[in-house]
């Protein structure tokens, strides 16, 4: 029967008694065993953010060590033989071979060393050891900056430093229990000691390239795609991520003049549209087809890592992008699509400064044979789209209609036709956009522009889609955030004597869509949600903080480049800086730093233990005395060498050694009131044994 007090209706659970319980039993814990499961926890917290880059089979081995070695630790039982090992070190090796078909390069480099830290916790023998598992451990947290520099890796990576600074402090306390707190106290004033230090050789040290040579932040991102299938934006629209940030040097075009071009599609199987390419190599350079009016707009640009080579640069930007110091070495290529192409995909963070004018007009102003690209149709799709074209042109004011006439006609279906602008259209599973034009009429804006597009070729117009960014999400730290659920699509046509002309088939729709830049937005998460029923602000602020201060990471530091070193010389009085006087000025620095360490060193020494001035101080009144003593030797060492030498003459100064020899050897005795009650004894003790001698 259980005779257990029945719990008050409405008390709280005993969770202080539980964390208590759990302390104890902490503290029950033989040393060894608690510094080893901390060791481990700090491993596992160190190894965590590799396991999304590491093959499975890494993963797995990487957590049953950890867990086998916990579970040895707890158990007190014996570590795997050497055997066990060697067969260990065969099978890494062996499936890293496997799997990256290489035990060299980055890849297989970080899978080997996250697999020997693990395995090396299976010698937890002695301390050495444990400093092999420390110097692999400060290694591998370098190696995850290879695959982001973002600030919340900075952020775990410093968490990471700490820990194993803890953990090596713990294990240069061999004597006694010191604290698990103590521990990560003074691994905490020796990190913040070390701040100064690494700051100074981020301002100061040459900056050859980027930060890092090899990040990879592109991996897994979404964004814009060099196809479109019906739908692709609309799933963007779910993404907040952020595509690029940009700020004017002047005032902000207006939103129905921002559209920032991307991927220009115009080849059709009827499902997929994607680049075209050209039938016929035009004669006319991009360049002297394009003509600009009315006043330049400079912007700068940072990118985020993309799955493209594409920037979607403000149209129109017929100039030659410029990319920051930071990121030199990158070439861009305006193709005939007045699309701007890097060299490689933007794999990385991508900084550029660029010249954009919203009045422009681009392509051939009269017919070429390149435009009839732009005008064919599979022959079997859209067959009944097609038929409605044919119908529409039939109507006697548009027989003899060009291109701009009819693509009123076409918007002005759009406005009266019931169409509806969703993010949730649904699945097309026949003709796609027969089915969205003549029956559905539920779509996105790639529906609208492919529609549009089929329309127009249909009507023997050249027309294509062209995908990007259109309109802000708002203004954060100096810069206007666009993020991917800004993706848009539009279309052009072409129009003779203008060239390509823009047309947004969404504005006929939902007109502010473009005039205002308002989007379609998903319903929030099931945490979103909740917040914004508290507050309905709490959301957008406190994304809107953490933006602000990423921003500042990627514009402070990841963006830290040599013209800045340099723009700091100039500030220090150089006037004509170069590597020489950056190298100079670092290696002054440090060597002053050098000094004021030694010198703060020298001064910690006495202060930390001033029984070792008393002592020397000492061993020199002794020597007046002609007594011969050692540094090294304690009081009671001294007194006997005090009575061998002077016999009974000398029994009150030895009194006063052994005096000392207890104050030093005290529990609690620390410097102060006691050795500077003794001193005054022991020098009068002196002065009367000199008299006698």
């Amino acid at each position: 029967m259980n005779t257990a007090p029945a719990r008050p209706a409405g008390a709280a659970p005993a969770h202080p008694a539980l964390r208590e319980r759990l302390a104890a039993r902490l503290r029950r814990l033989p040393r060894e065993t608690r510094d080893t499961l901390l060791l481990l926890a700090v491993i596992g917290f160190t190894t965590a953010p590799h396991l999304s880059h590491l093959p499975v089979w890494c993963s797995v081995l990487v957590v049953g060590v950890l867990a086998w070695r916990a579970h040895i630790a707890l158990a007190a039982g014996a570590l795997p033989g050497r055997w066990a090992m060697w067969i260990l070190l065969g099978i890494t090796g062996g499936l890293t071979l496997w799997t990256e078909r290489t035990l060299l390069g980055r890849e297989a480099g970080v899978t080997m060393l996250v697999a020997l830290l693990a395995l090396k916790t299976l010698e937890l023998r002695a301390r050495r050891d444990a400093l092999v598992v420390f110097f692999l451990g400060f290694f591998l947290l370098l190696t995850q900056f290879l695959y982001s520099q973002s600030l919340l890796t900075g952020l775990w990576m410093l968490l990471a430093l700490w820990g194993l600074l803890s953990a090596l402090v713990l294990a240069h306390m061999p004597v006694g229990r010191p604290s698990i707190a103590s521990a990560a106290a003074v691994a905490a004033r020796a990190t913040t000691l070390g701040l100064p230090l690494m700051a100074l050789l981020f301002v100061l040290f040459p900056r050859i390239g980027p930060l890092w040579g090899l990040p990879q932040d592109a991996q897994g991102k979404t964004g814009l795609s060099g196809t479109l299938r019906l739908g692709g934006v609309a799933e963007l629209a779910n993404d907040d991520a952020i595509a690029f940030r940009v700020r004017f040097f002047g005032p902000r075009p207006l939103d129905r003049h921002l559209y920032f071009r991307g991927p220009v599609l115009s080849s059709t199987d009827g499902r997929e549209w994607t680049r075209l390419v050209p039938t016929v190599v035009p004669m006319q350079r991009t360049r002297a087809e394009l003509v600009v009016r009315g006043e330049p707009l400079r912007y700068e640009m940072t990118l985020e890592p993309g799955r493209l080579s594409v920037l979607p640069l403000l149209e129109a930007t017929p100039d030659q992008p410029a990319a920051a110091p930071q990121h030199e070495g990158w070439l861009f290529g305006l193709r005939p699509d007045l699309q701007w192409q890097a060299d490689r995909p933007l794999a990385e963070r991508l900084r550029i400064e660029a010249t954009a004018w919203i009045e422009f007009g681009h392509g051939p102003r009269e017919p070429v044979a390149g435009l009839r690209d732009f005008m064919q149709l599979p022959v079997r799709a859209h067959p009944r789209t097609r038929a409605w074209a044919a119908a529409l042109r039939q109507r006697p004011e548009l027989q003899r209609a060009d291109a701009a006439t009819l693509t009123q006609a076409v918007l002005e279906h759009i406005r009266s036709g019931d169409y509806t602008y969703t993010l949730e259209p649904g699945t097309y599973d026949g003709d796609a956009v027969d089915e969205f034009w003549l029956d559905r009429k539920l779509g996105f804006c790639e529906h609208f522009a492919a529609a549009y597009v089929v329309i127009m070729r249909a009507l023997d117009v050249p027309a294509r889609i062209v995908t990007g960014y259109q309109g802000f999400d708002g203004l954060q730290d100096g810069y206007w955030i666009v993020r991917q659920r800004n993706a848009h699509a539009w279309a052009e046509y072409w129009q003779a004597g203008q060239g390509w002309v823009r047309v947004d088939p969404t504005g006929a729709v939902l007109p502010e869509r473009v005039n205002s830049g308002r989007r379609l937005l998903p319903a929030p998460g099931f945490v979103a949600g909740a917040l914004s029923t508290i507050d309905p602000a709490l959301v957008e602020t406190l994304r809107a903080a953490w933006e602000t201060l990423n921003n500042r990471w990627n514009q402070w530091v990841l963006n830290y480049s040599r013209s800045q070193q340099f723009d700091l010389m100039r500030a220090l009085g150089v006037g004509t800086p170069g590597w020489q006087d950056l190298a100079t000025l670092l290696i002054a620095v440090l060597c002053s730093v050098a000094l004021v360490g030694a010198g703060w060193a020298w001064w910690d020494r006495h202060r930390q233990d001033p029984w070792l001035r008393l002592a020397r101080q000492v061993q020199e009144r002794l020597h007046r005395l002609g007594v011969d003593v050692r540094a090294h030797e304690p009081p009671r060492t001294r007194a006997a060498r005090v009575r061998e030498r002077m016999g009974q003459a000398g029994e009150a100064l030895a009194a006063q050694l052994e005096v000392l020899d207890r104050l030093r050897f005290a529990d609690g005795v620390r410097a102060g009131a006691a050795w500077r009650s003794w001193w005054p004894a022991f020098a009068a003790a002196a002065r009367r044994t000199n008299r006698v001698a």
